[in-house]
């Protein structure tokens, strides 16, 4: 008998690499190529987020809500085509040498403590294509708060104070406070940078050239530069910038010139040596920058990126740098105080308008108001609220003829009276505590008015009627029938003189000029 015999196994075929079908055929250099390009990537992403932990580290933050007081009305307006609202930062140079050994934080200048010795306003408009950069003279003379640590005490019955002196007493915050109470002009974010981190700055960009028509010795702080242009480093950089002794008039105003010509050089150095391209000197740069950084909470890596990214697009014929206008303070020469026509800048960062007599980028487009933002209903009845007004627009009748206005809907009105002041702008409500609502059915009759808590008002609420005071109209909630009385004040607002210009160097300017 034949003994059985298995079937023989058959051997798995092996597939040739030529024989495989075309999608199924990997080349080993392809799969090395894919290795290689997914190892790279890894790498990128774990240094691009190592890199925003150590820079978002690095930045100091302060929590300075509670200590704002009172603060304008943000504006909710957005550009239509970025969805983006205007921005206003306020930047602080610090002259504190904390951390280093000159000891209870003596300058080289001979000055203990930190005071804001430099103070810029940076507002970017919503369509991001201008922005404007505002010099405030360390030694003006302004209104401000009594004490920034007791919430009563505004800038409205505040004392007059040398500007640079609201850091000295309150920080960042007083400094602010005094701003928004002054000009009305809310601020989104602050930063504070202190000597060391100039320094670090300038160094990072390989040094900044800055240009000056006579040789410059100064033994204050230590510079020693000739005529002309000069690529100097960060230590050279800070003396250059604050030397005023030994140069010009000796004024800080002279100061400022040279300091808006070397923001115009670092602007020029950063685009001419393509920052942003450059990730190693771009990191160099933020590492420096934030090392010694002082900010608000909600100034974090990512929106400073954002900001950055928008300034970038900016041409550098947009970016304006103003000095304040400034004329003599009477009882002391050697400071300054603001001119009226300060008001013309101020109302161009508030209205995000361009400054009178500059050229609008192409493009540009107006400010509206966000589809989304819509005005609770009013909950308190006109009966129910009294209210005084009164007249800081300078034109006689105004208060009379607002008060006819809310009498006939309803409102109890305590009077009205001229105010004692300088003309004002606009129309702002002033009330005390529990009494936020009943200012906004006021405010609600002349729109795109103010509303400002002061804690010294009672039940009775403040009606300021300004120049350009819009006319009333009908509250939602009016009683009565009645029509409002026709106006016959128009407070309008001249236009600025002829002779009043507000000049500005664009960042593009020659560093000479």
């Amino acid at each position: 008998m034949t003994p059985d015999r298995k079937a023989p196994v058959s051997e798995p075929t092996m597939l040739r690499r030529s024989d495989r079908p075309a999608g199924q055929r990997r080349h080993p250099w392809v799969r090395r190529v894919i290795f290689g390009v997914s190892a790279v990537l890894v790498v990128v992403l774990v240094l691009g987020l190592a890199a925003y932990v150590k820079l978002n580290g690095n930045i100091h933050r302060v929590d300075i809500a509670t200590a704002l007081g009172n603060r304008p009305s943000q504006v909710a307006t957005t550009d239509a085509q970025t969805n983006l609202k205007p921005l206003n930062i306020m930047i602080i140079g610090s002259d504190s040498r904390a951390g280093t050994n000159l000891g209870k934080q003596q300058t080289e200048y001979g000055v203990y403590g930190a005071r804001s010795d430099t103070n810029l306003i940076v507002h970017l408009s919503a369509d991001r294509k201008s922005a404007i950069v505002v010099s405030i003279p360390r030694d003006s003379m302004t209104k401000a708060p009594r004490n920034c640590k007791n919430p009563q005490d505004t800038v409205a019955n505040g004392v007059i104070r040398q500007w640079n002196s609201n850091f000295t007493q309150g920080g960042a915050p007083c400094t602010i406070r005094t701003f928004e109470g002054l000009t009305n002009i809310y601020i989104d974010h602050f930063i504070e940078v202190d000597f060391r981190g100039f320094e670090s700055m300038v160094n990072a960009l390989g040094g900044v050239t800055v240009c000056t028509p006579v040789p410059i010795d100064d033994e204050d702080s230590h510079l020693k530069l000739p005529a002309g242009r000069t690529k100097v480093n960060g230590k050279q950089a800070l003396g250059y910038v604050r030397v005023r002794k030994t140069i010009g008039d000796g004024s800080d105003l002279g100061r400022i010139d040279r300091q808006q010509a070397f923001l115009s050089s670092v602007i020029q150095e950063a685009t001419k040596s393509s920052l942003l391209l450059r990730p190693d000197k771009l990191f160099r740069f933020l590492n420096a920058a934030t090392g010694a950084m002082t900010t608000d909470n909600g100034l974090d890596v990512g929106t400073m990126t954002d900001i950055a990214q928008s300034v970038a697009r900016i041409g550098t014929d947009q970016i304006r740098f103003v000095k304040l206008p400034t004329e003599p303070y009477p009882a002391d020469p050697n400071r300054v105080q603001w001119t009226p026509a300060a008001e013309t800048i101020w109302s161009a960062m508030r209205e995000d308008k361009p400054l009178p007599g500059t050229k609008v980028p192409s493009g540009t487009t107006t400010a509206t108001a966000s589809p989304t933002t819509t005005e609770p209903a009013l909950t308190v009845s006109p009966d129910k609220v009294r209210v005084r007004v009164i007249n800081d627009s300078g034109v006689p009748g105004l208060a009379k003829q607002a008060a006819a206005a809310l009498t006939v809907q309803g409102f109890g009105v305590d009077g009205y009276i001229t105010g004692s002041g300088k003309p004002t702008k606009g129309v702002v409500v002033r009330y005390g505590p529990g009494k936020a609502e009943a200012a906004r059915t006021v405010a609600a009759a002349f729109p795109g008015a103010q509303t400002r808590e002061d804690e010294l008002l009672g039940s009775t609420l403040e009606l300021s009627m300004g120049l350009d005071s819009p006319q009333a109209v009908e509250v939602p909630n009016r009683l009565g029938t009645e029509p409002l009385p026709s106006p016959s004040v128009t407070p309008t607002a001249p236009e600025p003189s002829a002779t009043t210009t507000i000049k500005a160097r664009t960042a593009n300017q020659d560093i000479c000029s």
